[in-house]
């Protein structure tokens, strides 16, 4: 075999393991069948309403508590919810603090964490739109004036809110 040949022979043998090397690690292309339309999960359209469940059963703990307070955010702000399996990638998470007093006002509330400004002002104001809350009764310490309670609104990418209490299981 000649010098050139020996060369044209290597370098062909070197272009070749660097495609080998550079395929390794991937996964071949799939094709999957294409969903059908009532599998693809959709955002409902500001008309439709969203399903609210029924008020929880008398209050004895904080999880009793926190499921009547979502109940009542999703039934005075349906328009702004939507419902079924939470989007892969949030736009947004809200944490709200709030301290209800014995009547079920809030006396205060305020923002916990959030990234989002327009995500805060929109889960603050269906806080308040909600308010009264049921009254806490025996979950408050007898000298309290306040109970404090905490709610998560996760936003999908139209704005739109799932409260973490009664969002689906992931």
């Amino acid at each position: 075999m000649g010098k050139l040949q020996h060369s044209a022979a290597v370098a062909l043998a070197a272009l070749l393991c660097a495609s080998l090397l550079a395929s390794c690690g991937k996964e071949p292309p799939r094709r999957e069948a294409a969903p059908r339309p009532a599998e693809i999960p959709r955002t409902p359209l500001p008309s439709e309403q969203v399903p609210v469940p029924p008020l929880p059963a008398p209050i004895h703990n904080l999880d009793d508590y926190k499921r009547a307070l979502a109940a009542k955010i999703l039934a005075a702000t349906p328009d702004s919810a939507f419902s079924g399996a939470l989007p892969p990638l949030l736009t947004s998470i809200v944490v709200l603090e709030a301290k209800i007093g014995r009547d079920g006002d809030i006396v205060s509330l305020r923002v916990a964490r959030s990234r989002d400004q327009k995500a805060s002002g929109l889960a603050l104001a269906a806080m308040r739109a909600a308010a009264p809350f049921p009254k806490p009764g025996k979950l408050m310490a007898g000298h309290h004036k306040t109970f404090d309670v905490s709610e998560t609104f996760l936003f999908n990418k139209e704005y739109r809110f799932q409260i973490r209490t009664l969002a689906p299981v992931q």
